[in-house]
């Protein structure tokens, strides 16, 4: 290969340090990688079991709607439906996974309790309010969960991408050049030393 570099050792000084600069920095992308990796595997797995908890709670939630159904009638409790108050107030805050932003609901309305009024109504329904409510907030954490899920794939994605173009292009051609210029200073130490050791014969 050709280097448009002169073989000096400043050069030779200046291509260690790129050298050695580039492997820190892999060694620095690849542990960011298998942190964010974990961080990611952690998450993949709370959504496996939020999602999981949507299901049973929402299996009983549709069981006890089916009850108050039957026991006050479908219009009676179409109308106590229609009466009920959705308060969908949260703050999204965020927090920082190295350097990638992911977000954190905090809900305002986290209280388990009914808000309408108990006349015409019976236990079923209550429950059944209470827990498609817990549903609501169940399915805002699988929310949460999920983009932070996203964010950082996407930043595992661009972190192997720049752990690769180091470890692939960048490491290798700094070991070349580090080689090219190692080689040719010792061939011209060699030269330097054979022309020196003719000298001296001749002035013996």
């Amino acid at each position: 290969m050709q280097y448009s570099i002169a073989p000096t050792k400043a050069n030779l000084i200046k291509a260690k340090g790129m050298l050695k600069f580039s492997l820190k920095g892999f060694e620095l992308l690849d542990k960011k990688r298998n942190v964010l990796i974990r961080e990611m595997m952690g998450l993949v797995k709370r959504a496996e079991e939020v999602q999981n908890k949507i299901q049973d709670i929402f299996d009983g939630a549709y069981d006890s709607l089916r009850f108050a159904n039957i026991t006050l009638g479908l219009n009676n409790v179409e109308d106590i439906a229609i009466s009920i108050v959705n308060n969908e107030e949260f703050d999204v805050l965020s927090q920082s996974v190295m350097g990638v932003e992911i977000p954190k609901l905090i809900h305002t309305d986290t209280e388990k309790t009914v808000n309408y009024g108990l006349f015409r109504t019976n236990a079923a329904l209550d429950e059944a309010v209470v827990k498609f409510n817990d549903v609501r907030m169940l399915i805002y954490e699988l929310g949460e969960i999920e983009t932070s899920v996203y964010k950082l794939a996407m930043e595992i994605k661009k972190t192997q991408k720049r752990a690769n173009a180091l470890d692939k292009i960048q490491i290798p051609k700094f070991q070349e050049l580090v080689k090219f210029i190692q080689d040719v200073l010792e061939e011209k130490e060699r030269e330097d030393f054979f022309r020196l050791k003719k000298v001296k014969k001749k002035h013996r």
